[in-house]
This record gives C-alpha cells, structure tokens and sequence, in this order.
C-alpha cells in the first residue's frame, strides 16, 4: 500500500508579528468591610450616616489597551471603566490612564507624545524617585495606574564594557487649564503641595541610567513650577540568581507641609526632606518567594502630629454629638481627604510578602501574606491571600485584610476593622 505524504505549506501570516495588538480584561470584585466604630476615621466618614457594623461593596472594572505600529510609529492607548455600588449608591468613571504616540527613528533615539506612565525607581510597595508618577497602593502595587500628559524622549547607547548600557530620558510635563491639573496637588507629593497649580507651569525631568557592572543605576533630576526641586537616584543588582537587592533615595527641595494640631490650628513648614527606601528579594528552591522593603518617608506626619489629628477629630466629634455642630468634623474630613487618610502617611514603613508558588503540588494556586507595619506606633495591617490561575484567561482571588492597632495610631484609627474582598478578573 502506499501512502502520499502530505503537503505542507507554509504561510507566512502564521509568523509574521501583527501590527496590531488588542487585549485587556474584565473584573467583578465585592468588597466586605467590618466598621470599628471607635476609630477616627469612622467618625470622620460616617459620623452623621447609620451605615451598620459593616458596608459592602460591588466593584466592575473593565481596561483595555490596545497599539498599532507602522513604520517608525506606534500608538499605544490604555482605558478604564469603574462601575461601583456602594453604601452611597452606584458610581461610575472612565478614565484614560495611557494614551500616547511614540516615534523610533532607529534603535537609539525614542520619542513620546501623550499620557503615559513612567515607573521610575526600584521598589515594589513604594517608590520616592517616582516624580513624574503618581503613588502606588502598598496593598495592591501592580495594579495599573493613571498617567499624565508629557513630552519625553530616550537615547540609549551600549558598550562592550563593564558599563553595558547608557541611556537619558528627558521628559516635559505641562500643567494648564485641562491638562495635568492635579498634578500638583499632592498626587506624588502627598504631604503637602498646593491643591491647584497657580497659572501654566511647565515641569522638567530627566534620568540616566546605567547598567555597570552588573548593576541597574538611575539618576533622576526633577524641576518646575508645580513642585519644587527634587533629586534622585535608584539601584538594583543580582547578588545571585535567587537574590536581588534593591534601593532608592529621593531629596526634596523647600518642602512645604501642612498640619494641624489638637486645638485645630494649622501649621506649615517648610524643609528639605529625604526619603529612601531599601529592599530584598529572595527565592528559595522551594519556590517561595520573600520580599521585604524598609521605607523612610521624609515628606511625612511624625507620631505626634498623626496623633494630634486624631485628637482633633475627636474633639470635633464630642462637640457633634453635644451641640450638633458639624464644623470641625468637616474640616477634619477635608484634610483627611487631602493628606492624612492616604496609604501609609507617617514616616516609617516595613513591608514583607511572602509568597508560595504551588504548596503541596496544586497545580495554579499560589499563597501569599502580606504585611505593613508602622514602624513609628507599632500599628500594621496582615494580609493573607489566595490566588488560582488553573482555567485558561480567569484569575481568582480572595484577600483578607487585618487591621491592628491601638488608639491614636495609624492603623488603629482606620475605619475598618477587617475587609475581605473577592477578585475575578477575566483576560482576553
């Protein structure tokens, strides 16, 4: 008998890369929180609202991002749209967080055009070189952020030495009626800059990079209207193949912040403030994963004047309850807005995660902790987490949030007790 093989034949559009790219994913994630009535901020947020013992929430997003590359140009956007039912009705925002036009004349020269985000500096949880960014959630690092518009440019250079690589990223970013209006207001620099930029600003930036002996170096310059003088520079190096270490230091110029003490008088001052940050990363052969990070914010509130805020939110709340009057509960809660309700406030931070790929041979499925201490009043948040990936395209995930401290502390002041919260976000 005989058999004809058969013919194979090759098309080239099963190899050819695609000048097109669309993709993103869609999220439901209900969020339960358990109010502690006692703490600070419950009073700043509900203090004339019956929510119960708990509030719950049912949050839908939906990103996508897609380019398209002819030539020497590439467009890239990214879109978010956020639906959320919560104790205060159903909501809803979309938001461009990238958008921009890129042209690569050759290999060394790079331009941009567009809102775009820069992740500038080494660390996971935070990241005080970020000048042009704005901050990260330490309890959710990789979720993606909301860019602004800029002007910047890279030129990158390489050598067969111990300096392997060179490159310089200068970047403009304008703040006028309608474009980057909040970036001076305390996005990423949230202790203190002015709410609203007076008049059109033009800000500069630039970084060098270096990769030098094995080693990834940055140094980052920041200047303009909107904010004040800032410097930078970050590292990052394999030790071996399952260490890595990891650090950034940031020096800001004629920092200006505000406060307030217990009596409701307002203070500002103005310093030049540092802050830094140091961290590891390490895998074992079991495939756990350990990072920790130390982070020193010199932009933020001491002990002493996170205590006085909760001092004077108290003595707003004690004049509510008695006479009625509101006022200084609404003067607290403008502030708490603006400064001292964001994540990790204070001074000093330790963040450790500790992950572990697979446990007892379940295939998809990775267990983590997390925690955020307040190094200052000993008040932290633990986070345990559940994560599976084992059907095509679907992540699920079940977090559970800790909160612990006492009174007049960071954490203890929250105004949840524990929150847990669901994700299932579907790729496509």
């Amino acid at each position: 008998m005989a058999f004809a093989a058969e013919e194979y034949k090759f098309e080239a559009s099963e190899v050819e890369k695609k000048p097109y790219h669309l993709g993103g994913f869609g999220e439901f994630r209900p969020v339960l929180n358990v109010l502690d009535k006692n703490a600070a901020l419950y009073k700043v947020n509900f203090y004339n609202q019956n929510v119960g013992d708990t509030t719950k929430e049912y949050n839908f997003r939906l990103q996508l991002e897609g380019s398209y590359e002819e030539g020497i140009a590439r467009v890239f956007m990214r879109v978010n749209q956020d639906v959320n039912n919560t104790y205060q009705g159903w909501a809803s925002d979309g938001t461009i967080y990238e958008g921009f036009l890129s042209l690569k004349p050759s290999d060394s020269y790079h331009f941009d055009v567009g809102k775009r985000v820069f992740k500038w500096g080494k660390g996971y949880a935070w990241n005080p070189v970020a000048f042009m960014d704005r901050p990260k959630d330490p309890n959710d690092p990789d979720l993606a952020l909301e860019g602004f518009w800029t002007l910047s440019g890279d030129y990158i250079k390489s050598f067969s030495g111990p300096l392997k690589t060179f490159s310089f990223t200068p970047v403009l970013l304008p703040v006028v009626t309608g474009i980057n209006e909040d970036f001076a207001g305390g996005l990423s620099n949230p202790a203190g800059a002015p709410s609203t930029p007076t008049g059109d600003q033009i800000n500069a930036a630039a970084k060098l990079y270096f990769l030098l002996y094995d080693t990834d170096i940055d140094f980052i310059y920041f200047t303009g209207g909107s904010k004040t003088t800032r410097l930078g520079m970050d590292f990052s190096r394999n030790i071996t193949t399952n260490l890595e270490i990891h650090g950034e230091l940031a020096h800001v110029e004629d920092f200006t912040k505000r406060f307030i003490n217990a009596d409701g008088t307002l203070f500002t001052e103005t310093f030049d403030a540092t802050s830094y940050l140091l961290g590891i990363r390490y895998l074992t052969a079991k495939d756990t994963t350990y990072l920790l990070e130390y982070y020193h914010g010199g932009t933020g509130f001491t002990k002493d004047q996170m205590g006085d805020f909760f001092s004077f939110v108290n003595k707003g709340y004690n004049q509510f309850l008695t006479t009625g009057n509101d006022t200084l509960l609404k003067r607290a809660a403008t502030l708490a807005q603006g400064n001292y309700s964001r994540n990790t406030p204070m001074t000093d931070y330790l963040y450790l995660r500790i992950s572990q790929k697979e446990p007892f041979d379940i295939l998809y499925f990775t267990p983590a902790i997390t925690w955020i201490v307040n190094l200052k009043d000993q008040s932290f948040s633990m986070t345990p987490e559940l994560l599976y990936t084992g059907i095509t395209n679907l992540e699920l995930r079940l977090k559970t949030f800790f909160i612990v401290g006492g009174g007049n502390s960071e954490f203890g002041e929250k105004p949840n007790d524990f929150r847990v919260e669901f994700r299932a976000r579907y790729y496509f």
